[in-house]
C-alpha cells in the first residue's frame, strides 16, 4: 500500500477543541503534563516517578496469559518479563470489548500504541516500552458492544445482560458468529480469519478471555500486552484512592473545577463527574454508589453501608469497587508504569478534564496522543479523481458542498445571477426613493416587494444550479459512489466498518500495512491506497 497524509483539520471530521490540542495551543497547556513529541517523552522520563508494583502486575498478567489455549509467544512473554524492569514504560491504549473487535479504529489504536513503543525505543535504547491494550471489561453498556458492521450489515448478539460485560458467558453468541462468518465468505483469508473469531468466541468461557484470545492471536507477533484490570490484587494497589475518593468526593470537585475553567476556554466537557465515582461490582451487577441519609447506598439494590462497614469493605473486597469513566484513567495510571494514553478524540479532550485531580492524587499524568486514523481507497481512486479533475482533499469536504462546487467549475454557463441581482436591488433603491417622495408610507411596501422578489432570484439560481447538476449526472454520481464508499453513512469509515472484510482481502498483510505506514507522532490522517 501506499499512503498519504493530510493534516486532521483537513478532513472537517474532528471537533475544534481537538485540532487546538494537535496545535498545541498555549492556554491548553495547564491540562496536560507534557507535549506529545519527542522532547516531550524525554522531559517525562526524566521526572517519571516509579511507583507501579511491578511484581504484582507482572503476576496478574502471567495468570490471565495461562487462560489462552497456547503459551504466548516470546514477543509477548519478553514483553511481560521487561516490566519488572525499572526502565521498561508501557503506552496504553483502552477500549471496550465490542464483539470481533467493532469499529476499525479499535485496531487503529493498538497499531497506534505498537508503533509509538517502538519509535520510542529506537529514541531511547537504554530503556524499553511495551504496548498495552487496556480491556474495559468492567464496562456494563452491553447495548454498545453487543455489535458491529461488516460491509453495512449490523451483527449483533442478543442478550439480556447485566453487569459487567467481560464476565459475560460467551454462551449464545454462535447465532453471531456464523453470521459474521457467512459475511466473510469463501476464501484463504477468510477461513484463517473465521478460525480466530471461532476459536475465541465459542471456545472461551467468557467475553473477557473470548476478547484476549481474539485480539493476541492479531497482534501477539508485535509484542503487545493485553491487560484485564478486573483483578482483586490490582485494586488492592488502588484501595487507598478508593476510599479517599468515595468518602471525600475529591474527584467531584477537581474535576468540576477544570470544567469551568476549560468552558473558559471554549472546550467543551466531555464527561461529567458524579459525587461518587464508583460502582459496585458482583457477578451480574455493577450500580453506582450514592450516599444517602448518612449512609453509602448501592442503587437498585437493599445494599448500603455506614462509612466505617464501607472501608472495611474496601479493605476486604477491593474487587468490588469499580471506577466510572473519570476515575478508570487514575486506576490505570496507578497500575502500569504508563508513559502515554493513546485515544480517540473524544477520549483525548475527556483526558484533558483530569490533570488537576491526578494533581490531587499525585500520581504521574501521562502524555496524551491522538490515535492514528486512516481511510483506505481502492486501487483505481487517483485514477477517478484525476479524472473528475479533483485531489484527496476534495474528498472530504460535504458531498453536496462538492457537488455545487464541481459544478460550477466545470460549467459553461454562469449560473450565479449575484450580479444581476446587484442590478435589481439599484433599481429597487430609485423606487424606494420615489415612493418615500411621494409617501413615505410606502417605503415597508417596497421592501416587501424587494424582499420578495429576492427570494425569487435565489430559487431561479437554485432551479438553474439543480438544471446543471442534471447535465453532469454521471460525474456527480461517481461522485457519490467513491463518497459512499469512504464514508458510509456519512461519517468516516473506521467509525463503524468492521476490520473483517480488509482482513479478507489482505490477510496478515492488513495490519501488517498500518504497521508500516502509522506514524504516531507526525499526528496526521493518513490515506491508504493499493
Amino acid at each position: 500500500m501506499k499512503a498519504a497524509y493530510i493534516d486532521y483539520s483537513e478532513t472537517r471530521s474532528f471537533s475544534e477543541g481537538l485540532i487546538r490540542y494537535l496545535n498545541n495551543e498555549a492556554e491548553l497547556n495547564s491540562f496536560q503534563s507534557y507535549i506529545p513529541n519527542l522532547q516531550g517523552f524525554t522531559d517525562l522520563l526524566a521526572s517519571k516517578k516509579n511507583n507501579s508494583n511491578r511484581e504484582i502486575l507482572v503476576e496478574v498478567l502471567m495468570e490471565q496469559y495461562s487462560k489462552l489455549p497456547q503459551p504466548c509467544n516470546e514477543q509477548v512473554s519478553s514483553n511481560i518479563s521487561l516490566l519488572l524492569q525499572k526502565n521498561t514504560f508501557t503506552v496504553c491504549t483502552g477500549h471496550q470489548l465490542n464483539i470481533f473487535t467493532g469499529p476499525l479504529y479499535f485496531i487503529f489504536k493498538i497499531v497506534t500504541a505498537i508503533n509509538l513503543a517502538k519509535e520510542l525505543k529506537s529514541h531511547f535504547p537504554d530503556k524499553n516500552f511495551v504496548p498495552v491494550y487496556w480491556m474495559a471489561t468492567e464496562d456494563h453498556d452491553f447495548a454498545e458492544i453487543n455489535h458491529t458492521y461488516i460491509s453495512g450489515k449490523k451483527i449483533s448478539w442478543e442478550l439480556d445482560a447485566a453487569g459487567a460485560t467481560g464476565r459475560l458467558a460467551t454462551k449464545g453468541i454462535e447465532k453471531a458468529v456464523l453470521e459474521y462468518l457467512a459475511v466473510l465468505g469463501i476464501s484463504e483469508n477468510a477461513d484463517e480469519l473465521g478460525k480466530l473469531i471461532s476459536s475465541a468466541y465459542t471456545g472461551s468461557k467468557n467475553l473477557a478471555d473470548a476478547s484476549r484470545q481474539l485480539v493476541n492471536s492479531l497482534f501477539e507477533e508485535y509484542g503487545l500486552v493485553i491487560l484485564d484490570a478486573d483483578d482483586r490484587r490490582l485494586k488492592k494497589e488502588f484501595s487507598e484512592i478508593i476510599a479517599k475518593d468515595i468518602t471525600g468526593q475529591h474527584s467531584f470537585r477537581t474535576i468540576t473545577e477544570t470544567n469551568l475553567k476549560l468552558a473558559e476556554k471554549s472546550i467543551e466537557a466531555q464527561v461529567n463527574p458524579r459525587e461518587i465515582n464508583f460502582f459496585y461490582l458482583l457477578d451480574g451487577l455493577r450500580e453506582r454508589i450514592v450516599f444517602e441519609e448518612d449512609l453509602y447506598r448501592v442503587l437498585n439494590t437493599e445494599i448500603s453501608f455506614s462509612k466505617e462497614e464501607l472501608l472495611t469493605e474496601i479493605k476486604d473486597n477491593p474487587e468490588r469497587f469499580s471506577p466510572n469513566v473519570v476515575m478508570r484513567p487514575l486506576y490505570e495510571e496507578v497500575i502500569l508504569p504508563n508513559l502515554a494514553y493513546i485515544g480517540g478524540g473524544a477520549e483525548i479532550i475527556y483526558w484533558l478534564q483530569l490533570k488537576q485531580n491526578f494533581d490531587y492524587y499525585g500520581v504521574d499524568f501521562p502524555i496524551l496522543l491522538l490515535r492514528n486514523s486512516a481511510i483506505f481507497a481502492s486501487l483505481n481512486l487517483e485514477t477517478k479523481l484525476n479524472r473528475l479533475d479533483l485531489n484527496i482533499k476534495d474528498i472530504f469536504k460535504n458531498s453536496e458542498v462538492l457537488k455545487k462546487e464541481w459544478v460550477f467549475s466545470h460549467t459553461e454557463h454562469s449560473l450565479d445571477l449575484h450580479d444581476e441581482w446587484q442590478e435589481l436591488s439599484s433599481i429597487f433603491e430609485k423606487i424606494k426613493l420615489r415612493t418615500y417622495k411621494i409617501d413615505p408610507s410606502l417605503g415597508p411596501s417596497s421592501e416587501a416587494v424587494k424582499s420578495r422578489l429576492q427570494k425569487a432570484v435565489k430559487n431561479l439560481e437554485a432551479k438553474l444550479i439543480k438544471a446543471e447538476k442534471r447535465n453532469f449526472g454521471d460525474a456527480l454520481s461517481q461522485i457519490d459512489v467513491i463518497k459512499s464508499k469512504l464514508f458510509p453513512n456519512g461519517g468516516l469509515q473506521e467509525r463503524s466498518e468492521n476490520f473483517g472484510l480488509f482482513y479478507v482481502k489482505y490477510g496478515k498483510g492488513f495490519i501488517k500495512a498500518l504497521i508500516e505506514n502509522f506514524k504516531p507522532l507526525d499526528l496526521k490522517f493518513t490515506i491508504l491506497e493499493e
